[in-house]
């Protein structure tokens, strides 16, 4: 898939180097579904009894394999990846669930935590895969001398 690119021109450049009521709040949204998401996560792990306990939980999984898939779609232009990150993000919580149920050791817990733990460990992948790349260059570069 080839992505095309546009040139900006320089007044959307100023336009986005602005500061004041109109700057960019991409920080600031991302800190806020972070600190939604793990309070979701906390509530369904400590079994609260709080109203924001399900849509809180339900975001977090969303949100958390979302995130994990959108990194490693860094290729992709934003909506694609968005949407990609989303589709994927429901078929990780539905293969859980499936898996789960399958095994009978079905619980609301235990699903976070799998989620958590898928998650945690696609992020991994794609951090991690930069340094494999630089190891493989470097075994390449001695294996030559």
């Amino acid at each position: 898939m080839q992505t095309i690119r546009i040139k900006s021109s320089s007044t959307d450049a100023a336009e986005r180097a602005r500061t004041g009521p109109g700057r960019d709040l991409s920080p600031l949204l991302a800190g806020a579904a972070t600190a939604v998401g793990a309070t979701g996560a906390l509530l369904a792990l400590t079994d609260e009894g709080s109203p924001l306990r399900g849509p809180f939980t339900l975001f977090f999984l969303l949100a958390a394999p979302a995130a994990a898939i959108a990194a490693a779609l860094r290729g992709l232009d934003p909506f694609g990846r968005t949407l990609a990150s989303l589709a994927g993000a429901v078929v990780v919580n539905m293969l859980v669930a499936q898996g789960m149920l399958a095994v009978h050791r079905w619980s609301v817990r235990g699903g976070v935590v799998v989620v958590t733990a898928l998650s945690v460990l696609l992020l991994l992948g794609v951090l991690l895969r930069p340094a494999d790349r630089i190891l493989g260059r470097i075994g390449k570069v001695r294996s030559r001398s």
